[in-house]
């Protein structure tokens, strides 16, 4: 379900910044506010989205039992997909992606939040779509996810142009 912006989202994040920082220190090479939570104005579910990079997110000692101490539970691991990790907390409000530094998925994510933070237009364009496909029943949310792929490839490809 999708809610207003909500102004305290960016602080949640930096809230959940600081925990990861002090759980990992130096391991966490860049922690970033990624998602719809992420983007002033744009309605959201109300999760918040982080990207976390350290040296090799397949080097899961290296991070995980930190991560887990500080209360996040591991939920997904997909090393066939840029060595994807994905923590989140009890509560599901916090899902932390986890990619190795260099990963071409960071750059992607963080493209695409600064191209809806810009353009009002693309802005308006996702929530709209996001709001017709909220009103669709989904076996699962990765179909939610999936059904989205056309309007961010569209969005995306307005940000290779510029």
């Amino acid at each position: 379900m999708l809610t207003r912006y909500d102004p305290a989202w960016p602080a949640r994040f930096e809230h959940e910044r600081e925990r990861i920082v002090a759980a990992l220190g130096e391991r966490a090479l860049g922690v970033h506010h990624i998602g719809s939570t992420s983007v002033p104005g744009l309605a959201a579910k109300p999760i918040i989205d982080i990207i976390l990079v350290v040296a090799n997110s397949a080097d899961e000692p290296s991070y995980l039992p930190q991560l887990e101490g500080a209360g996040y539970e591991l939920r997904v691991r997909e090393p066939e997909w840029h060595e994807h990790r994905l923590v989140r907390t009890p509560e599901r409000d916090v899902h932390v992606h986890i990619f190795s530094d260099g990963s071409t998925e960071i750059a992607r994510h963080l493209s695409f939040r600064d191209r809806l933070r810009a353009h009002d237009d693309d802005r308006a364009l996702y929530e709209r779509t996001k709001r017709e496909l909220t009103q669709r029943d989904w076996p699962t949310m990765q179909d939610y996810a999936d059904a989205k792929n056309a309007v961010i490839a569209e969005i995306a490809s307005r940000i290779e142009r510029r």
